[in-house]
């Protein structure tokens, strides 16, 4: 039996349904935690967090095989320009460490966007908050619980 994880307990004090996955938590390429978790890189979603615009933070979930669209991202947020926070900032604002973040129970609401190519499956994998787990769940059950929008923020990488 797998040790729950303050997203899944989140998950289910919601009543959303999802599908818990592990993993070598020595791993931290999205793709290959794909691999391990035996699903389509497609469906799993990797959450980066920026900073643009007056100081504010703003969370992406794109699929680990894309890269995030800084301008596209920037426009979705409606700011001028969004870069990634320097990954010693990543534990303070959200509560989570590089390799295991997740949109869902960070330690402060921020907005939160999710690439629109999500929307063509029945479910998509996340970030369970912790290296090592992952929560397979429906799209509109994800932006549900992190209060998301659908935009077209992801490129595919060079």
């Amino acid at each position: 039996m797998m040790n729950k994880t303050n997203v899944m307990r989140l998950l289910d004090a919601a009543h959303i349904d999802y599908v818990p996955h592990e993993y070598d938590n020595s791993v931290t390429d999205g793709e290959t935690v794909a691999r391990l978790v035996g699903i389509p890189a497609e469906r799993v979603f990797k959450t980066l967090v920026t900073e643009g615009g007056e100081r504010r933070n703003f969370v992406f979930v794109v699929p680990v095989g894309k890269t995030l669209d800084l301008k596209a991202a920037a426009r979705a947020a409606g700011v001028k320009s969004v870069a990634m926070i320097p990954q010693k900032k990543l534990l303070p604002l959200t509560g989570y460490i590089h390799g295991g973040c997740s949109p869902i129970g960070m330690k402060k609401p921020l907005p939160t966007f999710i690439d629109a190519s999500a929307e063509g499956f029945d479910a998509i994998v996340v970030s369970a908050g912790k290296v090592g787990h992952q929560v397979e769940l429906s799209p509109k059950a994800l932006a549900a619980a992190c209060g998301a929008a659908f935009a077209e923020i992801a490129a595919d990488k060079n």
